[in-house]
């Protein structure tokens, strides 16, 4: 995970002015797909045999600057299918990362609402290249619920 984000951080472009770096992202239309495999979880409790693999498939439409819709499937982190849908919103830029949430809903996690779906708030920092891009994700621990993690989801844009 560390080299993702320090592959992005060089290969991005070098920016000329220190107040570039932290700024409140203007809206500017776009119309982007991105196509991901699902994720990779480092979970925060390393006692237990999550899965780390979250393997999948998921979309995320950009259709402005500063936000996108997402839909997908994946295998989480107690080896169950899970979909997902949501919006981000990521008003703040960080360089070349953007800084934001992602909210949605969740199905699959057995002992959350008994597998049925279930809303989620979730801080997210996005780089997007010109094909490549990557969602660093922080998820919440919820005891005996959901499995708190840092997750990254490399993304690839189709268009």
């Amino acid at each position: 995970m560390f080299l993702a984000v320090t592959f992005c951080a060089l290969s991005a472009p070098a920016k000329t002015q220190a107040s570039d770096f932290f700024s409140i992202a203007k809206h500017e239309a776009q119309s982007e797909l991105w196509l991901n495999p699902g994720m990779f979880s480092y979970h925060f409790d390393r006692d237990r045999s999550f899965n780390s693999r979250n393997m999948g498939f998921g979309a995320e439409y950009r259709y402005s600057s500063v936000a996108s819709l997402t839909l997908g499937t994946y295998r989480n982190s107690y080896h169950e299918s899970s979909n997902y849908m949501g919006a981000y919103w990521q008003p703040i830029q960080l360089g070349v990362f953007k800084f934001g949430a992602v909210a949605g809903v969740f199905n699959g996690y057995s002992k959350t609402n008994d597998g049925g779906w279930f809303p989620a708030l979730i801080p997210a920092l996005t780089y997007e290249g010109d094909r490549f891009g990557v969602n660093l994700l922080l998820v919440p621990s919820i005891p005996e619920k959901v499995a708190g993690s840092l997750s990254v989801q490399f993304k690839f844009k189709a268009f």
